[in-house]
């Protein structure tokens, strides 16, 4: 049997103005066609109705009957964007605003209540299209502090989390009512990127149930994490998966921060399924494994390869990855049957 669901594609990177990227309908065709059986939606005005998702069932039931007409489903939908809004620090106002309604830009509380809302209504659209899980960023106060030079102020990482502990706690409250995991994706430039600022997280907001991973392992290979430790650590609250390479080629003259150079010139950058380094045959094994029962999803992010080559390719390396699992063990044919008794016999007892 398979615990482990896909191919499945996030579709933010495919977006764009000329068919087939340009509406929702066209881009399941077109998914469906690559091979894929489901879907991750940004919660994007041009794909999805957001504030009709959360309100209207019948919007939701006519939504997934177009995209069934196409063999497709939802695995989950996305506001990576909108979660980045929930704490924005004030050197990135400019940078972040353009990602908000244009009623609340250049108004930083208007728009960190703005996207509250929105993961809200996300948590109630997610009910009502009957998904159990859904995927964001988490926003930031700390970032720019991440390196400890100049000197930290005692108390000021403490503080950060804090405030990004409570202004996620009542939206964490809604997704529970909703019955819907919210998945962190780990990422540089989030106050979680790693299972270190994660339980920071998870001390604020009182080990919610809902406050839940998205495992992307090409941020770690770009950290230097240990990725499939990480699997072994956090496999209880993994509830969604980026399936994503990268590879990390530092030289003398730079390592994992870079340099300030582009994505080409980078030692770390995210490549296409199969061009970079990470050991899917071994997170597979560990997904299965741990019986991880959600949906395998292709974010394509790659520095060199073409996006529809990359989206092609990445439906049948998904496919042969996924793992049937065994439904007896491989040397049961060797059971002899003990019972009770013989055991406390080979035991001398």
């Amino acid at each position: 049997m398979k615990t482990i669901k896909g191919p499945a594609i996030f579709l933010a990177q495919f977006m764009g103005d000329a068919a087939p990227f340009d509406t929702l309908p066209r881009l399941a065709q077109w998914a469906a066609g690559l091979g894929y059986e489901a879907i991750q939606i940004p919660a994007d005005p041009r794909l999805l109705d957001l504030q009709l998702a959360a309100t209207s069932q019948t919007y939701c039931d006519d939504l997934r009957g177009m995209l069934a007409g196409y063999g497709i489903q939802i695995s989950e939908l996305s506001t990576h964007l909108q979660g980045q809004l929930v704490a924005v620090h004030p050197a990135y106002d400019s940078l972040f605003d353009g990602f908000a309604a244009p009623a609340v830009r250049g108004n930083p509380p208007a728009r960190t209540a703005w996207a509250i809302e929105q993961l809200k209504l996300a948590a109630q659209a997610s009910q009502r299209l009957g998904l159990s899980a859904h995927v964001t960023f988490s926003g930031a106060l700390a970032w720019p502090y991440f390196y400890p030079w100049p000197q930290r102020p005692a108390g000021l990482v403490e503080a950060a989390f804090a405030e990004v502990g409570k202004r996620w706690l009542p939206i964490l409250q809604v997704f529970d009512e909703a019955g819907v995991d919210v998945c962190y994706e780990l990422h540089p430039g989030e106050d979680l990127h790693d299972g270190v600022t994660f339980e920071r997280f998870l001390d604020e907001v009182g080990q919610h149930p809902r406050a839940n991973i998205l495992f992307d392992p090409s941020h770690m290979v770009l950290q230097q994490m240990d990725y499939l430790a990480f699997i072994d650590i956090y496999h209880a609250r993994i509830k969604a998966f980026h399936v994503k390479d990268a590879e990390f080629r530092p030289d003398g003259r730079q390592g994992v921060y870079g340099g300030y150079n582009g994505w080409v010139n980078r030692a770390g950058r995210f490549r296409s399924l199969g061009d970079g380094q990470i050991d899917f045959k071994a997170i597979f094994s560990k997904m299965a494994q741990y019986d991880f029962p959600g949906w395998a999803v292709l974010e394509w992010e790659c520095a060199l390869k073409h996006p529809e080559d990359g989206a092609r390719e990445g439906a049948a390396f998904i496919r042969e990855h996924i793992i049937r699992v065994a439904e007896r063990a491989f040397d049961d044919f060797a059971g002899s049957g003990v019972d009770q008794a013989q055991l406390k016999q080979l035991m001398g007892l």
